[in-house]
Order: C-alpha cells, then structure tokens, then sequence
C-alpha cells in the first residue's frame, strides 16, 4: 500500500468521528482537550492522515457518548482479490456528505420537519434541484434556447 496514501479504513473512522462531533456540536477544541492532545491532532485523525489507537478510539467513544462500533459502521471491507483495493459501497458517498457541514445541518433541520408529506415535497424538490435540466443550462449558458 502507498505510504502516502491513507488507508481507507482509518479515512472512513475519521469521517465518523467528524460525523458524530458535529452531530453533537462539539468543537475539536473540546474534543482535544477531553483527550489531552491539540486540535490538530483531532484534524488529522478526522481525515485520516494518523491511525486512531484503540485506547484514543475508545476515549473518543466515551467523550462522544457513542459505542466504538459506531466509527466502523459501513466501513470500507477489503474485496478477496489479490490487489486488496477497499470495496466501495454507495453508502460511503452518503456517509461523506454527512460528515460535512451542510450534510449535518441539513439532516438536523429535516429531522424537525413534523409533516410526512411535506417531508417527502422537500425531498422531491432536493432531487429536481439536483437533476440536470434545461435550467441549469439557461443559467449555465444565458443564451440557451429552449
């Protein structure tokens, strides 16, 4: 495996991590300070740039109130041939988006909405913003026919 590249598993514990501490809104001040280490550690363990020991993970789990099974939860699984590349699920692309920002507020804000059906024209919405249509081409390029 290349030495520079981070390993898929230690990428993904670190998206958890961020995951879970924004869920909590808990900053990586906090965080390190509850582990007796700088917030640039906790920077790079959230993007995978240093392993995560199993004493650091389980008091990582503690101060987040969360098991330890919770950072492995969809990981990547190695695939049986013989180049041992990650299998990469479609969950990962999910499980990413939620550790930023905009996926947590999002997923916050959602979780408020009482109304089933409401609930379900916003995710209709989402989906036509995100489709690509012949507004975003008129927007794209501004002398776009129909």
């Amino acid at each position: 495996m290349d030495q520079k590249k981070p390993n898929p598993i230690d990428v993904h514990v670190g998206s958890r991590i961020r995951l879970r501490r924004a869920m909590l809104k808990v900053s990586q001040e906090k965080l390190a300070d509850g582990l007796g280490i700088t917030f640039q550690q906790v920077q790079k363990y959230e993007k995978g740039a240093n392993r995560v020991g199993a004493s650091r993970l389980q008091m990582i789990a503690t101060i987040l109130d969360t098991p330890v099974g919770y950072f492995f939860a969809d990981a990547p699984i190695p695939s049986s041939t013989t180049d041992s590349k990650p299998v990469v699920h479609e969950e990962d692309a999910v499980t990413s988006f939620l550790a930023t920002r905009e996926g947590v507020e999002l997923n916050l804000a959602f979780q408020r909405v009482a109304n089933a059906k409401l609930r379900q024209n916003i995710v209709q919405l989402v989906k036509s913003l995100g489709a690509p249509s012949g507004l975003d081409r008129d927007h794209a390029d501004p002398g776009a026919t129909r």
